[in-house]
């Protein structure tokens, strides 16, 4: 035999279909560990997108305990400016409406906005209602009055408005809803 003699090849039939068959059973396995990796890879990238969306969720909606204790507080000077005495100094409801207003403005830029009740369709979304009051110029299904204003932050309800809904010309029994 020389240096340069090639291999031998099988040449009986049961060692061909050998190898025939251990080819096939190798490509399974290829196969097998290529369905595994790209499901891998998926499930990485989902993660990754997910892991992104929790951290901008977190960021965005994070301090939504906090948007809602501050909304006491403004809720708490609107009372005060609206029971200030007809004789209390210029200045001091000024400077209270200048708090009020500075509150608002930086709810407003963290994302609190408020939701429009008042002649609007009652939406059980956005709206608690607390009472029903029968009414001639507003139709069933409506909010009439506005106890306690709503909130959103970034577009979820934060606060519903508490509202008293028509309950049309008929009117239904007023006074408070169910809940």
């Amino acid at each position: 035999m020389s240096d340069t003699q090639a291999p031998q090849e099988p040449t009986q039939p049961s060692e061909i279909e050998a190898l025939q068959a251990k080819i096939v059973e190798l490509e399974a396995q290829v196969k097998e560990k290529e369905n595994k990796y790209l499901y891998l890879y998926a499930e990485t990238e989902n993660f990754k997108k997910r892991a992104v969306k929790e951290r901008q969720d977190l960021l965005k909606f994070g301090w939504e305990p906090l948007a809602r204790d501050l909304l006491q507080v403004v809720d708490n000077l609107e009372r005060a400016l609206s029971h200030i005495p007809s004789g209390t100094d210029k200045n001091l409801v000024a400077g209270l409406e200048m708090v009020l207003n500075q509150f608002k403005t930086v709810l407003k830029n963290q994302g609190v906005q408020s939701v429009d009740a008042v002649t609007q369709p009652f939406d059980p979304n956005l709206h608690e209602a607390v009472a029903q009051e029968s009414s001639e110029d507003v139709p069933e299904g409506t909010v009439l009055k506005e106890h306690a204003r709503g909130y959103t932050l970034h577009g979820r309800l934060l606060r519903p408005a508490r509202v008293v809904v028509s309950g049309g010309a008929g009117g239904n029994n007023p006074g408070p809803v169910d809940s």
